[in-house]
């Protein structure tokens, strides 16, 4: 059972970041015509397209999107207590839960870009498309931190301070909701 609930929770998860990504790239108006945005506009196209002729956006947010996620999110959630229980009573809680794992995914996806940013960073030194994308997304957060702590030494530590953050929220979430967000 552990394979096959490892097996579902990397497809539905990597999916998921896929689907966010687009939300994000959409509201942080990033290069429509890198290739990097391409990919992951080609990978959601296909049920974004259809939903969207349902579902108006909200002003630069794409529901249609949106719902997709957090309808991927309920769906993981269903398939994982199916392999791991043998079955499913679904009620509203499910909801609920969808709308935490489509966050603590949101976060994940945060940790990971910044994470890329940063080695990217170090490596490429901004000849790579993939890393002007990463700027476009990170940066509207990174840039508040970086007027309150200067750099220090050429080194920049507003990652370091988000990937703080970022991890306060996840072991608080952990607190406060206790082992469904561990196992989301």
């Amino acid at each position: 059972m552990n394979a096959m609930s490892f097996l579902i929770s990397t497809v539905f998860d990597l999916y998921i970041m896929v689907v966010i990504l687009r939300i994000w790239l959409q509201m942080a108006r990033a290069d429509f015509y890198n290739p990097f945005s391409q990919f992951i506009v080609k990978a959601t196209q296909p049920v974004v397209s259809p939903l969207r002729r349902v579902i108006p956006s909200i002003g630069s947010l794409d529901l249609a999107t949106v719902l997709f996620a957090y309808v991927l999110c309920v769906v993981k959630f269903v398939a994982l207590q199916l392999v791991v229980s043998g079955g499913v009573a679904f009620g509203p809680e499910f909801l609920f839960i969808g709308l935490i794992a489509l966050a603590k995914a949101a976060g994940g996806l945060l940790f990971w870009i910044l994470l890329v940013r940063a080695i990217l960073s170090w490596v490429s030194q901004g000849r790579s498309p993939i890393e002007y994308v990463m700027h476009q997304l990170t940066e509207p957060m990174l840039a508040p931190i970086r007027k309150i702590l200067p750099q220090m030494g050429g080194l920049d530590l507003s990652v370091l301070v988000l990937f703080i953050v970022l991890q306060f929220a996840n072991f608080l979430m952990g607190d406060l909701i206790g082992p469904i967000w561990y196992s989301l």
